[in-house]
């Protein structure tokens, strides 16, 4: 089973719970590339908001809409080289300088993604209420959940194992 690649479904969690239990590093790239999908499903949804708002007459809406579609442009990119970097760790002949060289990169790098994801509804402060802000907001808060919970897991893991 690729643990980065596979989904949910009932037939599976029994085996996926196990599979990941035995193996702390599978299960930090694991939440990895939930929080890697669930980012990347944001970015889309917020730039097609954000198209739509360029022909309202809310500018500050719009311009909250543009910055946070950056602001999870930026955090997709580091949450997938998060996961590229722990997709590495096993590799051949690693030495413990790289090890930890890598996993502080994956804790820098799933840091700035959810400061990121924390900027895109701060961008959302000066706007109004209304339907569009708190969709966006509580959507950008089960998006911050999954990448935090990520976060949580890795340095689990590299309080665990770091030689």
């Amino acid at each position: 089973m690729n643990a980065e690649t596979f989904f949910f479904s009932k037939e599976n969690v029994v085996e996926v719970v196990i599979a990941v239990q035995q193996n702390p590093a599978r299960l930090a790239r694991v939440a990895i590339g939930l929080s890697l999908s669930r980012a990347r499903h944001m970015a889309s949804y917020v730039s097609n908001l954000s198209r739509e708002a360029d022909y309202g007459s809310d500018h500050r809406a719009a311009a909250a809409l543009h910055d946070c579609h950056s602001n999870f442009g930026d955090a997709v990119d580091e949450i997938h080289g998060s996961l590229k970097q722990m997709q590495q760790l096993g590799a051949a002949g690693s030495s413990a300088e790289a090890f930890r060289f890598r996993m502080s990169n994956v804790q820098t790098w799933m840091s700035a993604a959810l400061t990121d994801e924390e900027t895109c509804t701060d961008g959302f402060d000066d706007v109004p209420e209304g339907p569009v802000k708190s969709d966006v907001c509580e959507r950008a808060a089960d998006v911050k959940k999954f990448t935090s919970n990520a976060l949580a897991l890795v340095n689990s893991y590299a309080a665990k194992e770091m030689p």
